[in-house]
């Protein structure tokens, strides 16, 4: 089983159209992995997408993806759902007939469900495409999992109990993947010492690299998104072998050259964290 990180941003991609930072400049000339395009990710194996942001059509024609099995959503935020007329574009193909269409599984936990009825028209877009054949949509309920190709995918609510994270199990090996909003967020004693863990990196409230502070400490996002200080702390509770920090956001203001030099770091503090970039692939 191995984890393709499709793209790392979260609602703010790298480069923001019209930024002239030095963030978004450096990575519209370089591109890859200095630029990061809309939340995916993709497990390979089990040949699961999770999430598809508006950009899953430019990630996955870049990545190593040759065959998409399933879908699973982790919540019903815009920057994790609305490209998801992917499912739609996987099939268009109509130099073939008689058509036989391959009806993808889209799973939806209980909660994701439930909001996907009530936003951004959610539930309706994946009724219109399983009308046409495209998808079949599984509703997860609390506390059970899934079985694809012999990996375990066990869904679980986080502190927001909106949002869902994700514990796969395959030969003995368990990944946990966080793919956004883990505010408040203690690590239960059964997902600790996982071999691996995706999450995201929370927002960069002090410069990681001076102290001096970046966001007022009366902004409300700092009520609402846990902040990079806290992410190390789950790290500490969690005690994965590796993790993996993502949905980066470029309003954070740490460019790809930043986080390399940051990983030099946090060895030293006995931290096992590297950052994620857009096409970066983990073994489990």
């Amino acid at each position: 089983m191995k984890v393709e990180l499709l793209g790392t941003a979260g609602a703010g991609v790298t480069p923001r159209p019209g930024c002239g930072c030095r963030v978004c400049v450096e990575a519209r000339a370089k591109g890859v992995p200095y630029s990061r395009a809309g939340p995916g990710l993709f497990v390979h194996g089990p040949d699961l997408l999770i999430d598809t942001s508006e950009d899953i059509v430019l990630e996955l024609n870049r990545s190593r993806v040759d065959r998409v099995r399933a879908g699973l959503y982790s919540h019903w935020h815009p920057d994790h759902v609305m490209g998801r007329r992917v499912w739609e574009v996987l099939q268009t193909e109509w130099r073939r007939w008689p058509r036989q269409p391959t009806r993808r599984p889209i799973y939806l936990p209980q909660g994701v469900a439930a909001d996907f009825r009530a936003h951004l028209g959610g539930r309706e877009h994946l009724a219109y495409m399983q009308e046409r054949g495209w998808v079949g949509v599984v509703e997860i309920p609390d506390g059970e999992s899934i079985e694809l190709d012999g990996a375990r995918v066990t869904p679980f609510r986080l502190a927001e109990e909106y949002v869902y994270a994700f514990v796969l199990e395959e030969n003995g090996r368990r990944a946990l993947i966080a793919m956004d909003e883990l505010n408040g967020w203690t690590p239960p004693e059964w997902v600790r010492g996982v071999d691996l863990a995706v999450i995201p990196m929370g927002v960069v409230e002090l410069d990681p690299f001076t102290g001096e502070r970046r966001i007022p400490v009366e902004h409300p996002i700092l009520r609402a998104e846990a902040t990079f200080a806290e992410t190390l702390g789950m790290v500490d509770e969690l005690g994965a072998d590796r993790v993996v920090m993502t949905h980066i956001e470029e309003m954070d203001g740490v460019s790809y050259g930043d986080l390399k030099r940051l990983e030099l770091r946090l060895p030293a503090e006995g931290r096992n964290v590297t950052f994620a970039y857009d096409t970066m692939l983990v073994d489990l």
